[in-house]
């Protein structure tokens, strides 16, 4: 659990290790990848996904926050509270529903931008491990404090999101990078540059429909700023005053060292 002292931080625990008993438990059901709704995003909500952001609004109310809550499936909902939750009940949605262990919930606590993130929170399902940070206090996974590794050109190792949408760019990256890997889950992802076992993280895709949300990378941005690393989006613009909604997209580069930074071959703004 996160040191005392912190009730906000306390209850998204809490609300991370009920989702992840719930979500573990839907998992044996065939039916999990049905589609049972569309998104406020627009994207398809699949039964895994309706499950786990139930859980989490029936644990607000239990909880008894006012906080206002922002999800991938049923948008912004007002709650009449001054913070908002930004949730992503199932990041990685795809490996879930395959059995693919590289899948989390996405908790952040915060206001109006990426920079209003005062808490994020990344409840690895499989691992059953928590990265959590607080501004101001540093990034953490299971008490263990992190720290972006420095980096080194012969060990670079870049995660890079490929597929069916991914831009020139993307591909680009990935044949230049000395390793790269493509996971499919943001948030574990950028956490994973938080705690030094990636350089960077690498996001673009061809359409802009199919770029990432504030749902996929609130609570990373806290965690990744508190440990040392920077975001920006793929040209090498600022996503600090990115809002805090569904509607907008965003490429992503993350970084830990900004040795790394530097390094990367220039961007196209």
């Amino acid at each position: 659990m996160p040191p005392s002292g912190r009730p906000e931080l306390e209850i998204l625990f809490r609300i991370g290790l009920a989702v992840h008993r719930v979500v573990r438990e839907a998992e044996s059901s065939p039916r999990r990848a049905d589609i049972v709704a569309m998104g406020a995003d627009g994207s398809p909500t699949e039964r895994i996904d309706r499950i786990a952001e139930e859980e989490i609004l029936r644990l607000l109310d239990r909880e008894g926050v006012d906080w206002n809550f922002v999800s991938e499936e049923a948008g912004a909902v007002e709650r009449g509270g001054r913070e908002t939750l930004v949730v992503d009940p199932i990041d990685g949605s795809s490996n879930a529903v395959r059995g693919f262990p590289f899948t989390s919930i996405s908790l952040a606590l915060g206001r109006d931008t990426l920079d209003g993130i005062d808490i994020g929170v990344i409840h690895d399902l499989y691992r059953n491990s928590t990265f959590w940070a607080v501004r101001g206090e540093g990034a953490f996974r299971d008490g263990r404090r992190l720290r972006p590794r420095p980096f080194d050109p012969k060990r670079e190792f870049l995660l890079v999101s490929l597929g069916r949408y991914s831009s020139e760019e993307s591909l680009r990256h990935a044949r230049r990078a000395r390793r790269a890997r493509s996971l499919g889950c943001a948030s574990l992802e950028i956490a994973s540059v938080a705690e030094g076992t990636a350089d960077g993280y690498y996001f673009n895709s061809s359409v802009d429909e199919r770029n990432l949300r504030a749902t996929d990378i609130a609570a990373a941005y806290r965690i990744l700023r508190e440990a040392g690393g920077g975001l920006e989006d793929a040209h090498g613009r600022s996503i600090d005053d990115f809002p805090l909604g569904v509607e907008r997209r965003t490429s992503l580069f993350a970084w830990g060292d900004p040795a790394y930074r530097a390094a990367f071959p220039e961007r196209s703004r």
